[in-house]
Formats: structure tokens, sequence, C-alpha cells
């Protein structure tokens, strides 16, 4: 309400309801402000475009890959999720379910997901809570950098380093100490500082009339290339970058 007051050209925002904000960007739109929602999307109606960081498929299947890698393939794993209503996050899960029905998955188990609604304490809490309800939990994916790193500091806490590996989305400054203790073997993450960048790239081209943000346009987006819009006016930035023992320090130092 106080963007629209201030009559701003382009709100690019995102999202912890895929819903809630639908109305008030309804009505900024009406009064001729661009919005594009990225990270995590504002449902079709409420915006003009969507900026994934990723392809939601890839990141996907990107993390029970990891997971598969980290437990050679073999054990129970759970999911330490933001919160229920995450747009990105529940994506994200409904991939991983679809690469998990895969063959080569026959000897993992899924045996939870929680919500630690993107809050350390909680996010610690509810890891604690799967070492005691799944004793033979090998496993914990975190698609939220609050998440992994509240995952790997209860591994690192209980003594279960070499017994419970973390995988999911996280920051390398944040991950660094628990990739060097072995709670954490590999992860990735896209680059924020790109995906900031992108935002506000197709915010101003799209403000400035120049694209209109619809299904079947390739958007000129600077350094990024060309960023092309599809289905829902859905786009993805780039795929997810790998981080283990062999790079972290140097990205450590970047982001």
């Amino acid at each position: 309400n106080s963007l629209i007051a201030q009559k701003v050209d382009a709100i690019a925002i995102s999202a912890n309801d895929r819903d809630a904000l639908v109305p008030i960007t309804k009505k900024a739109m009406q009064r001729g402000i661009t919005i594009i929602s990225w990270d995590s999307g504002i449902a079709e109606e409420g915006r003009i475009m969507n900026l994934d960081p990723s392809n939601t498929e890839l990141i996907g299947s990107s993390n029970i890959k990891w997971c598969y890698n980290s437990i050679n393939g073999e054990g129970e794993f759970a999911i330490l999720s933001a919160t229920s209503q995450a747009t990105n996050q529940n994506a994200w899960i409904e991939e991983m379910k679809k690469e998990f029905s895969k063959d080569r998955y026959s000897k993992m188990k899924w045996v939870d997901t929680v919500y630690g609604d993107d809050l350390f304490d909680k996010s610690y809490q509810e890891t604690l809570g799967l070492f005691k309800k799944y004793p033979n939990l090998k496993a914990i994916i975190a698609p939220t950098s609050v998440g992994i790193v509240a995952a790997a500091k209860a591994v690192q806490d209980k003594g279960l380093i070499g017994k419970v590996y973390v995988t999911g989305l996280g920051l390398p400054s944040e991950m660094k100490a628990h990739v060097k203790s072995g709670a954490t073997k590999q992860f990735g993450i896209w680059n924020p500082i790109d995906l900031g960048y992108t935002a506000i790239y197709l915010s101003y081209q799209i403000a400035s009339k120049k694209y209109k943000g619809q299904d079947g346009e390739c958007i000129p987006s600077g350094r990024m290339g060309k960023i092309c819009i599809g289905v829902g006016n859905n786009a993805a930035m780039a795929d997810p970058f790998i981080f283990d023992s062999s790079n972290i320090d140097k990205f450590a130092e970047i982001f």
C-alpha cells in the first residue's frame, strides 16, 4: 500500500504465500505499476511474470541426487522445508517426489517432511525431533538457507557427523564450517547476486514498455543474457550450482 501511494513504477517481490498478496498487487497493476515476483512466486493473476531462480524440476531432482550421493544411495532421509505455504519450497518438493520415484532410489526411504518456518530455532528443534523419531535417519534435505544451517548445526551438536548428512540449498559462507566438519558433503544454490540483478532488469524492461513479460518472449537481461518466459508467464534464471569441499573456500568469500 505504501509503495502504491508512492506511485512507484515497478514492484519486484518474493512472497511467502502464493495467494495472500494477490488483492493488493492487483490494485497496484490497475494503477499502472509493473508487478513481477521472483524466487517465491505470486499466483498468476497477481503479477505480470514470475522469475524462478532456477528450473523447478532441476532444483527438485538435484536435491534428491545430492542426498543419494551423500548416503551412497541407501537409507532413510527426511525433508526440512521452510513454511508449508511457500510456493517455491512446495514446487521443489513435488519435483523431488517425481525424481525419487525412479528405480535408482529403491534403497532409500523418505520418512517425513517437516517445516521450520524459515526460523533457525524452529528448524533446529524440528531437526532434533527427526533424530528422536527416526534413529536410523541418514540424511536431511533442507531446501532453505535457514533450515540447512540449522540442521547441520544440530548434526554437529548431537555428535552425528558421519552418521547423518545434511544437503539442500544454502549459502557457501554459512555452510563452509559444516562442509569442513563433514556434516555436509555437497549442497547447492543459485547466485543471489545474479537473481536480484535479473529481477530488477526484467522489472525495468517491462515497466519501460519495451516488453510485456508474456509467454514466448525472450527479454534481454544484461550480463545474464536473455531470459525466456514460458507457460504461466514463468521464467527461470539458471541451473543450481554444486558446492563441496573442492570449492567451498572460494565461494564462501563471495557470498
